[in-house]
């Protein structure tokens, strides 16, 4: 059997997750099916760059990392993401809401 690539070392499972149950988050990445999406091919888009979606829940995977099911509302895909492919869009720093301006205003509008 193949050793588990962990890709980084750091036990993400240690710390409290990244986000809560409800937030509001956008994909950093475009994301393809690796194969564990039913009715989807291999490698088919599921979710595209800045597409915005709820986190629903909250796993963990291999012991190490948190896994979040991000319900993507435009497109009805439910993907398990890692933090690190995901943006809060509920809790931005406030440098971050200052760099935005007029459009820091439309994410609350969107809430």
């Amino acid at each position: 059997m193949a050793d588990i690539n962990r890709d980084d070392d750091v036990i993400e499972i240690s710390l409290p997750p990244r986000f809560v149950m409800g937030e509001r988050v956008a994909c950093r990445s475009v994301v393809r099916n690796d194969g564990t999406y039913n009715g989807k091919d291999i490698g088919e888009v599921l979710v595209h760059r800045g597409d915005i979606g709820y986190v629903r829940s909250i796993g963990t995977f291999l012991q190490q990392f948190y896994i979040y099911a991000v319900e993507f509302v435009d497109s009805g895909h439910q993907v398990g993401m890692r933090a690190k492919e995901l943006c809060t869009l509920d809790n931005l720093p406030e440098e971050v809401l200052a760099q935005l301006g007029d459009k820091a205003q439309t994410l609350q509008v969107m809430r």
